[in-house]
């Protein structure tokens, strides 16, 4: 049975992709990786998923917008083949995971790679417990019981820097989509991330890079009632809105790039704010996508919407938190 991966290309879906890749290449199967995300799972299902083939997608949120349509493909694959859905983010607000078809493994608990790593476990045993600890970190879940345990089971110094090359080197290699299957086989093999040079000296180069955006962030940032933002940043989006949020000294922060006719938009908070709410509640009013984590979370809107999104999050974020909020 042909056997296709759908996983995000930050760490953590990668360290899914990897066990993934390891199980199944272990078992004889014939396997493809394909990167995806949430406003574009939909699409890709249809281009590269045949009736009849495994299917596994980890660590890609449901799209509020596609909801349907992700039904109805997860039902279709599901009936003439099989389907394995993982994921650790907030479920959308129109719908029960429960009610979809496949194998749903879903808990906001931990990472999509601690799932993943317990799913697969059986066979891949403890030595693949590093790899999902890879991840974990990548996705700043590693204080979950089942990590803080794992953690003591290796040494710790050891795997923070290579989850942080790991981190950085994939941040440094945004649509490299070769590379990056070339990752999750190296990873599938149980090798450090820091063995690979390539990784290694990308997440070299993405760490004084990442340094100089935080100063162009600091001189760049654009203060509203309850965020600060910045557009086109020199660097990781993901980054840039976390020092938005510190040099705006607000809840909130924001950067957003434009991406042929859309701006795409990560967003960083503080804690008490439930980001992946207000997006689920505000972009499918400007017939855009959103959602994610509470405090870290992402949207796409058309280039024509973006100033009306701005609008709209600052405002929805005044009503839901207060200007009591605002530091």
């Amino acid at each position: 049975m042909k056997t296709k991966l759908f996983i995000h290309g930050d760490s953590d879906g990668v360290v899914c992709g990897a066990l993934a890749y390891r199980y199944y290449v272990s078992n004889g199967a014939e396997v493809d990786i394909i990167f995806t995300h949430p406003a574009g799972l939909v699409e890709d299902l249809i281009e590269f998923a045949k009736p009849g083939n495994r299917i596994f997608i980890a660590d890609i949120a449901l799209s509020e917008k596609h909801l349907k349509e992700i039904m109805d493909l997860f039902n279709k694959y599901s009936r003439s083949g099989e389907l394995i859905y993982i994921d650790h983010h907030p479920e959308p607000i129109e719908l029960d995971l429960r009610e979809l078809e496949g194998l749903i493994i879903h808990d906001t608990c931990c990472s999509a790679s601690e799932l993943a790593y317990k799913f697969f476990q059986d066979v891949l045993g403890f030595e693949y417990s590093r790899v999902a600890l890879y991840g974990a970190i990548g996705d700043y879940l590693d204080e979950t019981p089942w990590a803080r345990e794992i953690l003591h089971e290796w040494d710790k110094r050891s795997i923070y820097f290579e989850a942080g090359v790991l981190a950085q080197g994939l941040e440094a290699s945004r649509k490299l989509y070769d590379f990056k299957r070339h990752v999750v086989k190296h990873l599938s093999e149980n090798k450090l991330p820091s063995s690979l040079s390539e990784l290694l000296i990308r997440a070299l180069i993405e760490s004084v890079s990442e340094d100089e955006m935080r100063i162009w962030v600091k001189k760049n940032v654009v203060k509203l009632n309850m965020l600060g933002y910045v557009i086109e940043p020199p660097g990781s989006l993901g980054r840039a809105a976390h020092y938005a949020r510190i040099y705006s000294n607000k809840p909130v922060g924001l950067a957003a790039s434009r991406h042929r006719n859309n701006m795409v938009i990560s967003i960083r908070s503080i804690r008490e704010i439930d980001l992946n709410r207000v997006l689920r509640i505000i972009t499918p009013k400007l017939n855009g996508t959103g959602g994610g984590h509470p405090f870290a979370a992402g949207a796409r809107v058309h280039i024509s919407k973006f100033k009306d999104f701005l609008a709209m999050l600052d405002n929805e974020l005044m009503i839901l938190y207060g200007r009591n909020n605002i530091r």
